[in-house]
């Protein structure tokens, strides 16, 4: 496993992420925790020491299962790190309950890594409104003890991290934002970057892989990229990237099954920069996919907990993108036939519920609508 200095900590290159933990029968909220705990157990073993987990994930049970399987271990032996989940604008004045009962969820009594989770345009006005008091809140905790490096996480724009980090820089220690080939130029990734370091910031990584659209590619992409580096695995270019840029400390992945983790975990034995022929390559096949790509969205899932229909949006979505970018096509007309009416994109009532916590500000109800006239709904 590759290490990266952060203080006076030794940190795995690869973090395990907890938003996309293996479920059952395919409900988020119901996780398989036999499989949760072998995939611990194997990034223990396998060197991996950073886990991260949100109050919102797998609707809440995602700090549970992380906390159950890391509790077998040394609390010395791993990094945990949680977030204050204001991508929900309800939960705004209510960071003492929340964090109280994080460390109870989780089964600790620090967290070592905390952030407010997903400063964005939606609530940037919220984080920096002194009357909710989250700021001083956690700036107290961490005096305490109780967390020992705080931080953010960013989807919003560059404005937004910039006044964020005007009225609370001096007190970051590292900032996550979502950071891949793909986002670099069509995310404004590189400029962000730019942000961080004049303040300093390490750079720890989300959506490495997209929400899995990097695994796979095109044929025609995937033959140029093996033309280059013949023996090197397609996912394995999305973190090759990353390791190619010094500021990143840690690379989140969320992985859903033990072979994926095993797959990253090898990817991560040793460092493979790309030079500059392989850079030009990847992030020209980055400009064709956007071009494909009719919205960003990484399957997070926070819409899905806000939509009064119980409509799974990410589904829906995808196959939205894929009948934008075929120009029609049998493939999601065929899918939705086994998808319940009361659950299809006509099924939106446009009341912008999911939109309000959408970390990618995606226009759903749009894009419903959208999809729904192109089916003839």
């Amino acid at each position: 496993m590759i290490y990266r200095n952060f203080q006076n900590l030794k940190l795995s290159a690869l973090g395990m992420g907890a938003m996309r933990l293996p479920v059952v029968n395919g409900d988020d909220a119901h996780i398989d925790s036999a499989a949760v705990q072998a995939m611990v157990d194997y990034a223990m073993e396998h060197g991996v020491n950073y886990y991260d987990t949100a109050w919102g994930y797998h609707n809440g049970y995602s700090e549970l299962e992380i906390g159950k399987a890391l509790k077998k271990y040394p609390r010395e032996s791993f990094y945990l790190a949680d977030k204050f989940p204001g991508y929900d604008l309800s939960n705004m004045g209510k960071v003492r309950e929340i964090f109280e009962k994080q460390l109870e969820k989780c089964g600790v009594s620090y967290f070592d890594f905390y952030l407010f989770h997903n400063v964005c345009e939606m609530n940037i006005d919220a984080y920096l409104n002194p009357e909710y008091g989250i700021y001083n809140y956690l700036l107290d905790q961490k005096k305490a003890g109780r967390i020992r490096h705080l931080g953010f996480s960013a989807h919003g724009a560059y404005p937004v991290m910039k006044r964020f980090l005007e009225a609370y820089g001096s007190e970051m220690e590292f900032c996550q934002i979502q950071l891949n080939y793909v986002d670099w130029d069509f995310q404004d990734a590189k400029k962000k970057m730019e942000l961080l370091k004049e303040y300093n910031l390490p750079v720890w990584v989300m959506e490495p892989l997209r929400g899995g659209k990097l695994a796979h590619l095109s044929g025609e992409d995937e033959a140029a990229l093996h033309a280059l580096r013949p023996q090197e695995e397609i996912p394995a270019w999305a973190f090759r990237f990353l390791q190619s840029i010094p500021e990143v400390v840690v690379t989140l992945s969320g992985m859903s099954n033990l072979e994926q983790l095993k797959d990253n975990i090898h990817t991560f034995e040793e460092e493979k920069a790309l030079n500059s022929t392989e850079k030009e390559a990847l992030l020209a096949i980055a400009d064709k996919m956007v071009k494909r790509i009719a919205l960003p969205c990484t399957a997070c899932h926070y819409c899905v907990s806000h939509c009064p229909q119980g409509i799974d949006i990410p589904s829906l979505l995808n196959l939205y993108n894929e009948h934008s970018v075929t120009g029609g096509g049998f493939i999601a007309p065929m899918a939705l036939m086994a998808v319940p009416k009361e659950k299809q994109p006509s099924a939106c009532i446009g009341c912008r519920s999911c939109e309000a916590v959408c970390p990618q500000q995606i226009k759903i109800s749009e894009a419903m609508a959208d999809f729904a006239k192109k089916l003839g709904a």
